[in-house]
């Protein structure tokens, strides 16, 4: 039986799906109602989701059951590759993937990520450096990329 769970985050509600056998979903939404408890089996998304937003948290372990086509998930698992504070391009992902003819396929695989934030697919950005399509919004994209790559001021003296 899938639980379903939401926890206040500094870019919104998250959302966190999933049941004994994974995590299935996890997004962020612009309102809901906090859960006062938390089932067994999302217990630890929702603990490492805080650790992450505090900052004490830079990969995640607990299970991931993402539903999708057997492309999708290779696409998905190939986000779980990039390192937390980089990014890439949807070019680079496509290269690494085996066909570079596939990038809108591989752009459209993770616009239907499911599970926002643990797999990153926020990391991925346009060639150019701009910041495209993120299904939880550009500003949110911003804020995840900024939260995990600080730019400090760099002293001139």
């Amino acid at each position: 039986m899938n639980h379903t769970v939401h926890i206040q985050t500094p870019i919104g509600i998250a959302r966190i799906i999933g049941d004994e056998n994974g995590v299935s979903e996890i997004s962020v939404l612009d309102e809901g109602e906090i859960s006062t408890e938390i089932p067994d089996e999302l217990k630890d998304a929702a603990l490492q989701l805080q650790e992450y937003f505090d900052k004490k948290r830079l990969t995640f372990d607990f299970k991931l059951n993402p539903k999708g086509t057997e492309f999708q998930q290779k696409v998905w698992k190939s986000l779980l590759e990039i390192p937390y504070g980089k990014t890439i391009s949807y070019m680079d992902q496509t290269k690494k993937l085996g066909d570079v003819k596939a990038i809108r396929a591989v752009a459209s695989a993770n616009g239907k990520n499911p599970l926002w934030i643990v797999v990153p697919c926020h990391r991925v950005i346009g060639t150019n450096g701009s910041l495209t399509g993120y299904a939880g919004g550009l500003s949110r994209k911003k804020w995840l990329l900024e939260h995990e790559n600080p730019t400090t001021q760099q002293s001139l003296f």
